[in-house]
C-alpha cells in the first residue's frame, strides 16, 4: 500500500490544538525558523501535519511571519495539499460573520515580506499564477463545509493588506469598489510561496467582521474579530478534520505540481520531489 502524505494545515487564530495524539517536529529550513515546530498526527487514518501561522501565543505578527519558511516545513514533511484556515473582513454586505468564503482570486497589497523562493542575483523563475488556488482543493472544503452545514460561498477575491492596522474607511471603500470580497492580512505570500514549491493551496476564509468602509460606528476592533473567529472555529475546525478524513492527500484534477515544470528553478524545492510534475 503506498504511503499518503500528510495534508498540511497552516493554522490561524484559534486553531493551534487541531489534532490529538500528536508528535512535533522541528524542521531546519534554508530561510531560517519557522513559526514554531510541524505537528504531525492522523485524522480517520490519514497523515496530517500542522503549523500555527503566528507560531505559541501568537507571537508573530501577519507582517514578520516567516512565510518561506513556513511553507518550506510543510512540504519538507511531505505535505502535498496545504490548507489555510484565516479571519478576514467583508467587503460585502451580504457575507455575514460567520460565513466560510472560499476565494478564488487574490490581490497582494503586501510590501516589505520575503516573497519569493527566487532571492539569488541573475536568477529566473517565472510561475504561473492566473490561478492562485487549487481548483481541486477547493472543491474539497466547499463540500465538506456542506456536509457540515458551515454557511460558505463559492469563489471571491481577497485582497491581502500588510498590517498590523486594520483598513481606513477610505481604503476599505475602496476595495469594496473593486468589487473584492473580503480582506486579510496572511494570504499571501502564502498562496504564491505554494505554487513556487508546486503545492496546492486553498484559503478557508472565516468572515469576522464588516470591514471600516462598511461598518457604522467606531470601526473593526481587534476584539471583535478575535471573538467572532472564536465563536466560529468549532465550524473551521470540523471543515478542515472532513477534509482531512476524506479527501485524497495526494493531489488530482490540477495541475499545480506541474507549476515548475519547463523551468529550472534557481532555488531549491522542498521534499527532494521529482522534477517532473513534482509527484
Amino acid at each position: 500500500m503506498a504511503v499518503l502524505s500528510p495534508l498540511g494545515v497552516i493554522g490561524g487564530s484559534g486553531l493551534y490544538e487541531l489534532l490529538d495524539d500528536v508528535r512535533q517536529e522541528t524542521v531546519p529550513t534554508p530561510w531560517g525558523e519557522a513559526s514554531g515546530p510541524v505537528t504531525l498526527g492522523e485524522v480517520a487514518g490519514r497523515p496530517v501535519a500542522f503549523l500555527a501561522r503566528h507560531g505559541e501565543g501568537h507571537r508573530y505578527p501577519a507582517h514578520l511571519v516567516n512565510y518561506r519558511a513556513n511553507v518550506w516545513a510543510l512540504a519538507a514533511v511531505g505535505a502535498r495539499r496545504l490548507l489555510a484556515p484565516g479571519a478576514v473582513g467583508s467587503l460585502d454586505e451580504t457575507l455575514l460573520s460567520g460565513t466560510l468564503v472560499v476565494v478564488d482570486q487574490v490581490v497582494d497589497r503586501t510590501w516589505g515580506r520575503e516573497h519569493t523562493y527566487v532571492d539569488s542575483p541573475g536568477a529566473a523563475a517565472h510561475v504561473g499564477f492566473a490561478d492562485p488556488y487549487c481548483p481541486s482543493l477547493r472543491v474539497d472544503v466547499l463540500d465538506a463545509a456542506r456536509r457540515q452545514d458551515v454557511a460558505v460561498v463559492d469563489g471571491g477575491t481577497m485582497v491581502v493588506i500588510n498590517g498590523p492596522r486594520f483598513s481606513s474607511r477610505a481604503e476599505s471603500r475602496w476595495h469594496s469598489a473593486q468589487g473584492w470580497s473580503v480582506v486579510g492580512m496572511t494570504g499571501m505570500p502564502e498562496a504564491s510561496l505554494a505554487r513556487e514549491q508546486g503545492l496546492c493551496y486553498a484559503a478557508v476564509s472565516m468572515v469576522t467582521d464588516l470591514d471600516a468602509g462598511l461598518q457604522r460606528g467606531s470601526g473593526v476592533t481587534q476584539a471583535e474579530v478575535l471573538q467572532v473567529f472564536a465563536a466560529n472555529v468549532a465550524a473551521v475546525r470540523r471543515v478542515l478534520l472532513d477534509v482531512a478524513e476524506r479527501a485524497d492527500a495526494e493531489p488530482s484534477g490540477c495541475r499545480c505540481g506541474w507549476a515548475l515544470d519547463g523551468i529550472d528553478p534557481p532555488y531549491p524545492v522542498a521534499g527532494n520531489r521529482p522534477r517532473e510534475g513534482r509527484r
